[in-house]
């Protein structure tokens, strides 16, 4: 099973992956991983990252679409993989299909996470991170529908909408189900 999870922050992807991938046995790419593992090992593409991360600039698709490309090239995701935090935009989406299809391959589906923003913003501001106040919380929430909400649309054809509030445990059947019947 080849997947997308999709939704605002706070909405749960992270949880939901892993939980997901265990599941499914397919491994879980988190594009943060992606970044730490190539930073740590300083390969070429941390290296380049590291030099956009120490200018205080966002890393350019280029270099995040080449750490995708390589850790869907390992055999573990042969058989399927569910990524998290990418794509984040339609041009991400774009770079991913192609990367796809040269292995002959498309999406199973693209799950997006849906939570009403007050519970997200709630749900963030318990976690207690000290870069989780309000203001900051609202942005980012805004960033997300001006960015990564246009991927729902351009996903249309392969999404699957999941309401993401309850209990983890019922949120993974609720997705498990869904999957299951598409």
């Amino acid at each position: 099973m080849r997947l997308v999870l999709v939704g605002p922050p706070g909405a749960g992807k992270g949880t939901q992956a892993v939980r997901l991938a265990e599941r499914l046995d397919v491994p879980h790419i988190s594009t943060g991983d992606l970044f730490r593992a190539n930073l740590s090992q300083e390969t070429p593409l941390g290296l380049e990252a590291k030099r956009y991360m120490d200018a205080g600039e966002l890393v350019t698709d280029e270099v995040t679409v080449g750490m995708v490309r390589e850790r869907l090239a390992e055999d573990d995701a042969a058989k399927g993989f569910i990524l998290d935090g990418f794509p984040r935009t339609v041009a991400q989406a774009d770079s991913l299909a192609a990367i796809l299809d040269a292995s002959g391959s498309s999406l199973d589906a693209v799950v997006s996470l849906e939570v009403p923003q007050e519970q997200l913003i709630k749900r963030l501001l318990g976690r207690g991170r000290a870069d989780d106040t309000e203001a900051v919380i609202r942005r980012r929430q805004e960033v997300y529908q001006e960015e990564t909400a246009p991927l729902l649309e351009h996903y249309s054809d392969v999404l699957v909408t999941i309401d993401a509030v309850g209990e983890v445990e019922e949120i993974t059947e609720r997705v498990l189900n869904k999957l299951d019947a598409g």
